[in-house]
């Protein structure tokens, strides 16, 4: 590479058009990190030479490869360290300059680049996405970017798909750029800092993996020792996996009610066989806040800001023991009643449904979430947690394309036939289907 310029020739506007870096990024990096340091006029306005623009450039192809701004910063100044001029290593010379069309937020408050993102992954806009990331971890701390940003905007873009408005294409795009790009950040966390070791990961069958990843990261920015294990992490061995790790506090977060009971269940053998806290969160614990009682474990709270501040005060100051409520042996006998008939009353229904043209397809979608809703419902002891979770079932399987008769037909067809088998304690199931089966208002609402 040929010796660059270092006279101070051009100004910021000259900057920002051959970089395409926008200028309150640019500020930023100069603010936080001292890269570049252009030159000032007696004014006061910042001039550049060419070997600012190529520090600048080297630093955005670092982020085109993954790193966040600060490992590039530190890479830089390394290999500065080892005698080596970082424009001139060969491996890092293989700079792809950013298009010209690639779009960044209009704004710097977090509300537009929000906006910009969501907008950008609706339109399989790859690196216009990621170049409003890389823009918004710039100005802002990686917390506010995760909570304000990422999480908001997959929030917004699930709501748009449940209510039918974008495909589930569009959906899966944005939930994977995000997950990328927390991966990227959790490969780049800082080593603990404080005495306090967290395992952290989904229950069984769980696999939205944003949240637990999520505070693993704003955790592990805080000093704690994260042991991160994903998703769907099986309930065999857990106990026993707990005991070699020894962890001071386990967490694991759950979306739906059937993961939440098996959440439970993955709770209650910590509780017995480790004595270990636990605590737990998820979308199912906010909108069913009576669940939190049955959790032998402590609520998060309903926030990633609340979940670090719980975290906090578990590992330092401890906290008094969750009241806990007891299922009732009905229910208990109930649930083992309906494991024992539930294939019965699938073969049942499935023969009522055949003759009038449901789909096989339609027809397994549909058990699927039913007798999972069923089994946790009496897991936990309380019936009604059905009719929570019962609306957000139906609107998943019209998104399958289950037309709303179909979905009328087969809870009939399902309420018939657990009326033909279910007695006893697990006829308070037969209840609560024949309220649902009869009350085609229920359905109605959820399509709309």
């Amino acid at each position: 590479m040929t010796s660059l310029s270092e006279n101070p020739a051009y100004n910021l506007k000259v900057v920002v058009n051959e970089t395409g870096i926008k200028p309150d990024t640019l500020r930023a990096w100069e603010r936080r990190y001292g890269l570049p340091n252009p030159n000032r006029t007696s004014g006061g306005h910042r001039l550049y030479s060419d070997k600012d623009i190529a520090v600048i450039k080297w630093l955005m192809a670092r982020q085109d490869e993954g790193l966040s701004i600060s490992r590039a910063v530190k890479l830089w100044h390394t290999l500065e360290a080892d005698g080596e001029s970082p424009l001139q290593v060969p491996e890092y010379q293989q700079m792809s300059p950013p298009s010209r069309e690639t779009a960044v937020a209009a704004s710097s408050k977090i509300d537009d680049m929000r906006a910009a993102w969501i907008n950008a992954c609706l339109n399989f806009d790859e690196p216009s996405a990621e170049r409003i990331l890389t823009q918004a971890f710039a100005l802002y701390q990686p917390e506010m970017v995760l909570t304000q940003l990422l999480q908001k905007a997959l929030s917004t873009i699930g709501e748009l798909w449940f209510k039918d408005k974008i495909t589930v294409q569009q959906e899966h795009f944005a939930s994977a750029l995000a997950m990328r790009r927390l991966n990227t950040l959790l490969a780049a966390s800082p080593a603990p800092t404080r005495q306090g070791r967290v395992l952290i990961g989904c229950p069984p069958h769980e696999d939205h993996t944003f949240a637990p990843l999520t505070l693993t990261i704003m955790l592990r920015y805080r000093g704690w020792e994260m042991i991160y294990l994903g998703a769907n992490v099986p309930q065999s061995r857990f106990a026993s996996t707990v005991e070699s790790i020894k962890p001071d506090l386990v967490i694991m977060t759950a979306q739906q009610l059937f993961t939440a009971a098996k959440l439970f269940e993955v709770a209650k053998n910590v509780a017995a066989e480790n004595h270990v806290m636990l605590a737990f969160g998820g979308r199912i614990f906010n909108t069913v806040p009576r669940l939190r009682q049955r959790i032998p474990g402590y609520f998060l709270g309903e926030t990633m800001d609340a979940a670090t501040q719980t975290v906090d005060r578990l590992l330092t100051f401890g906290m008094s023991a969750p009241t806990i409520k007891q299922v009732p042996d009905f229910y208990t006998r109930a649930l083992m009643a309906f494991r024992e008939n539930q294939a019965v009353i699938e073969a049942r229904a499935w023969h009522l449904l055949k003759v009038e043209g449901i789909s096989y397809e339609h027809y397994t979608n549909a058990n699927l979430h039913l007798s999972r809703d069923i089994y946790a419902a009496l897991t936990f002891g309380d019936i009604e947690f059905l009719s929570a979770e019962i609306a957000w079932a139906e609107k998943l399987l019209l998104n399958y394309s289950m037309p709303v008769q179909t979905l009328r037909n087969y809870l009939h067809a399902y309420h018939q036939a657990a009326q033909e088998h279910l007695d006893g304690p697990a006829e308070l199931v037969v209840d609560w289907l024949a309220d649902v089966s009869s009350n085609p208002a229920l359905v109605a609402e959820s399509a709309s």
